[in-house]
């Protein structure tokens, strides 16, 4: 692949806020020369939300990435899919209908990003309940994604300017999330981390890595998951060369990343990481899915069902994961040229 970075849009699910924030972000992406955006959804839909958040702008049908290259001014290249009529759509409300094209939306731009016609996929965001009542069974794009792609370890990383974290487990219980908290699972995100970083343009980067328990266990009185599985990864880590710290207690580990002491934290769990990005970062918050063969940023926030078709929606997550995406693809290309 040659010239500027591809990176299919997926439209998400129609009732929420997704066609609306892609509206609004994509012709600043357009105008800064940099990538080609495209499209991956219903141009029935894209089009109208073009109409509504950026007058001047219209969407033009193509069959193959390749075409979006040389596009007219004020255009939006899209994969019509010609799965979401407008007047079928229910804003504001989870049902299969939607959930199914977003499903296909994301299907259609992996095996695009699979075959290398696009460099990185941006996903706005879907809902897993309509998903599943449309039959397709996965916990979000990340396992979906994992799915398509034939791929069994990838690790979920949010991104901002100044915290980024990376997640040894996601959407389980939080037993569940307990019982994941094992040394090769934990070596295995802080490889994926280290390697993200490094690709992000950061040669040596500094890894802290969270205990699960208070004070990162305080030398086994508030249990043995700090010292029997999280220390030996961090030293195995350390081992292979990477730099890596911990277990560290995740209330001050957070911080001091924040504060530039470190360039990516480990966190055992879903909330351990998602709170403190949605407090710092909740604007502009990228997700990233790590270990797939191919490149996926998406917004960090999901369908908004209770603003959607209000005019309301801030496209500041979206900008953010087309930036995001961008470098990735830029660094990638360039590793590779």
């Amino acid at each position: 692949m040659t010239g500027l970075p591809r990176l299919a849009i997926t439209l998400g699910d129609a009732a929420g806020v997704g066609p609306e924030v892609i509206a609004k972000a994509l012709p600043r992406e357009i105008e800064l020369g940099r990538s080609v955006p495209i499209v991956y959804g219903d141009i029935r839909v894209v089009a109208q939300e073009l109409a509504r958040h950026s007058p001047g702008w219209t969407a033009v049908a193509i069959a193959d990435p390749r075409e979006a290259d040389q596009m007219e001014q004020n255009t939006v290249a899209v994969i019509d899919l010609g799965n979401t009529a407008p007047d079928s759509v229910k804003i504001g409300t989870v049902d299969a209908y939607t959930g199914g094209a977003a499903y296909e939306c994301v299907v259609r731009a992996a095996e695009d990003a699979m075959a290398r016609r696009v460099d990185a996929i941006v996903t706005a965001p879907l809902n897993k309940e309509a998903m599943h009542l449309a039959g397709h069974k996965y916990d979000g794009h990340t396992g979906l994604l994992g799915h398509l792609t034939g791929t069994r370890n990838y690790f979920m990383v949010l991104g901002s300017e100044r915290l980024k974290v990376i997640h040894v487990s996601t959407h389980v219980s939080v037993a569940d999330a307990v019982g994941r908290v094992k040394k090769d699972r934990i070596l295995a995100c802080i490889e994926a981390g280290d390697a993200h970083m490094r690709e992000l343009g950061i040669e040596t980067p500094r890894i802290a890595v969270c205990g699960l328990n208070p004070h990162a266990g305080e030398n086994r009185l508030f249990g043995d998951e700090d010292e029997d599985e999280i220390r030996p990864a961090v030293e195995a880590a350390e081992a292979a060369g990477i730099t890596a710290s911990g277990p560290l207690p995740a209330d001050s580990c957070v911080r001091q990343a924040y504060e530039g002491q470190f360039d990516l934290v480990v966190v055992m769990y879903h909330d351990q990481g998602h709170v403190p990005m949605k407090l710092v970062a909740f604007a502009e918050g990228v997700n990233v899915t790590v270990g797939l063969p191919i490149i996926r940023t998406s917004v960090d926030h999901g369908t908004a069902f209770d603003i959607a078709g209000q005019g309301i929606a801030d496209p500041a997550n979206m900008r953010s994961a087309l930036d995001y995406a961008y470098k990735m693809a830029i660094n990638r290309k360039e590793a590779s040229s």
